[in-house]
């Protein structure tokens, strides 16, 4: 195949690739919870029932999650600069027929839309970025990235809250349409072309795939709606077991594989996955509980609650970058595990210190520990991912590990959900706090599982401490594998 490492470099490429790769990361990562707070406006404008709502949802989660690995390889195909203007040509263009849209099926369809924009987009960010930035650097790059995706998520419902409540809910369609618009000239001109090893496209593998994900995701999402045990529920998991079975036993075969089976036998790559698939199972989960939990019980509007969360969305903005400067020098994994460690340990503190009428003031301590922990976690566990695998592997790396995180999202908001269904509701707030605490415990057993796992991370160290770059089973001259 032709290489394409000639391309001239674009002057200041860097810091140009961390700007664009970090704005797409915010405003696709933004729009996994941005819409939770605007759907009681959504349904008094538009109609539409409790199903409605919840495709709204879910319709954007489905898509992003299933496409990601397919998005990835769509970019190691035909290049990544060229498919990252692409997929936020359509996230854009999604955004506003979503704002514009005149009823509940155009804005599911939208949001649909976004999705395959976001799973174009979101694994060619880390790319894009892991390609234009020295390796020595890599780890504070990715900090700053990870920051923009891990602020996106937290302030979700803040930034949808106040947009609905002063403007419209439009609006939380409406403001990616200026940035994506700014973005796609700004990634032509600045960022330089690449593309992966494999000259053609396993469509098998991405049907298979996209199948399996998208039985077991469907399922997950309808599971308190229809029942854990309904026809439905049963068959989404059944179907999607079975599909990324054979997806494996397919990958295992092909000539050009999606996704090579023998990247999981790198103890790194398969332990950082699992880890992260724990991680988000736990936070999305309880993220996604106790932003209710300040509105339901709290009394407070979309809008102050999200400022109330303001501890928890900070601490990324500062541990973030600090975390990736510490994990150039002393690995990723030690710095990961500490993170996850933090959020197992704040989730415990949101448990033990949740009441009906407790004070603000006491919940800080959790939303502050639960923010580093998450600051701690993004940068080095992307950048554990991109060292794992040789350069031209980083899409499907990239691609595998968010889709893993994603359905890590869908598994915790389930999950948690139905622990909270089980033993409490939204009756009163001693009902809904009946619930919650033990949610709160599943979340931080999860997390604290993931921190567990991330102990198998082998840390690789050079002489002057900083953490290198391997291409798949290679060890350098000079690093020592500390098991």
């Amino acid at each position: 195949m032709k290489q394409h490492s000639k391309q001239p470099v674009r002057g200041g490429s860097a810091v140009w690739a961390v700007v664009i790769t970090s704005a797409a990361g915010f405003i696709t990562a933004l729009d996994n919870l941005i819409v939770t707070t605007a759907l009681p406006s959504i349904r008094e404008d538009l109609g539409g029932g409790l199903e409605d709502l919840e495709w709204t949802v879910s319709a954007y989660t489905l898509t992003f999650a299933v496409l990601l690995m397919f998005g990835a390889s769509l970019g190691d195909r035909f290049g990544r600069r060229r498919l990252f203007a692409i997929g936020l040509g359509i996230f854009t263009g999604a955004s506003a027929a979503a704002a514009l849209a005149p009823g509940m099926g155009e804005l599911i369809a939208a949001r649909a839309a976004q999705g395959v924009g976001s799973a174009i987009v979101t694994p060619l960010t880390l790319t894009l970025l892991s390609a234009a930035v020295p390796a020595e650097r890599r780890g504070a790059a990715l900090g700053i990235w990870g920051a923009a995706s891990g602020i996106a998520v937290a302030t979700g419902p803040l930034i949808g809250g106040a947009l609905t409540e002063n403007l419209s809910w439009q609006w939380i369609f409406w403001v990616n349409v200026p940035l994506g618009l700014a973005l796609i000239p700004v990634a032509l001109l600045r960022l330089n072309e690449s593309r992966g090893p494999n000259p053609t496209l396993d469509l098998i593998g991405t049907a298979l795939a996209s199948g399996g994900l998208f039985g077991i995701v469907y399922a997950l999402v309808r599971g308190n709606a229809e029942g854990w045990t309904s026809p439905t529920v049963l068959g989404g998991f059944f179907a999607g077991t079975a599909l990324l079975v054979g997806f494996v036993l397919y990958e295992l075969r092909a000539t050009h594989p999606m996704l090579p089976m023998r990247l999981f036998r790198h103890r790194s790559f398969s332990a950082i996955n699992a880890a992260s698939l724990l991680m988000l199972l736990g936070m999305f989960g309880s993220i996604f509980l106790l932003s209710q939990y300040l509105q339901t019980v709290g009394g407070y509007s979309p809008m102050q609650a999200g400022v109330r969360m303001l501890p928890w969305t900070a601490m990324p903005m500062i541990a973030g970058p600090l975390a990736g400067a510490l994990s150039d020098r002393i690995g990723g994994a030690p710095v990961v595990t500490a993170g996850m460690a933090l959020n197992a340990i704040g989730l415990g503190l949101w448990a033990i210190t949740v009441q009906p009428h407790v004070a603000y003031t006491h919940l800080l301590p959790a939303l502050i520990v639960c923010g580093i922990g998450l600051g701690m976690f993004f940068a080095p566990s992307a950048n554990l991912v991109m060292s794992t695998v040789r350069p031209e592997e980083q899409g499907i790396a990239s691609g595998a590990n968010n889709a893993i995180r994603e359905v890590g999202g869908a598994i915790g908001v389930a999950t948690l959900a139905a622990v909270f269904s089980a033993q409490g509701g939204y009756g009163t707030p001693s009902l809904f706090v009946d619930g919650l605490i033990p949610a709160l415990w599943a979340g931080a057993g999860a997390v604290a599982l993931a921190a567990a796992v991330a102990l198998l991370i082998p840390r690789q160290r050079k002489a002057d401490g900083s953490t290198p770059s391997l291409a798949l089973g290679d060890t350098p001259p000079g690093v020592t594998v500390v098991t």
